[in-house]
């Protein structure tokens, strides 16, 4: 049998795996697990959304109220989420209509809206947000006071 020359012999390289394995097992688990935690963020960040639009097309019918609208917002969010974690506000979005838009908007301080009494065509935002420790897999000691937002802007009929 033909050796080569700078082959190392047999035992020259025992535990060589080892010392590789230990170093490069760490950094692709918290690879792995950055993958699912972004992935499940996005996960409920996509039903935050779907659930403002759904119940931003609820109330945009007639006959239908603000609480309605928040109501059905958390019978969608409840198959995935604790909802007493979750906040729903139905907002006035006149402010949209402008010719002219604020450089930021403050969702928290536009007026509430009450859909019973709103005005045909007038525009509301239903936003849903949830702190993203109350929904996180793991610990989040990366993300302190981060908020998932999911929205939908809608005119009423």
């Amino acid at each position: 049998m033909l050796r080569l020359r700078n082959s190392p012999k047999n035992g020259q390289r025992r535990g060589a795996t080892l010392v590789e394995t230990a170093v490069v097992a760490p950094v692709f688990a918290v690879f792995l697990a950055a993958i699912m935690e972004f992935g499940h963020a996005f996960l409920v960040v996509g039903t935050l959304n779907a659930a403002a639009k759904q119940a931003a097309r609820h109330g945009a019918v007639e006959g239908i109220s603000t609480a309605d609208v928040v109501s059905k917002a958390n019978g969608i969010l409840g198959a995935a989420l604790d909802t007493t974690e979750t906040t729903v506000l139905v907002k006035d979005a006149s402010i949209f209509d402008g010719e002219s838009l604020p450089e930021t908007i403050e969702y928290d301080e536009l007026p509430n809206i009450e859909l019973n009494t709103a005005e045909r065509r007038q525009l509301y935002v239903v936003r849903i947000s949830v702190a993203y420790n109350d929904v996180a897999l793991m610990p989040p000691f990366w993300a302190k006071d981060l908020q998932l937002v999911g929205q939908s802007v809608m005119r009423h009929e």
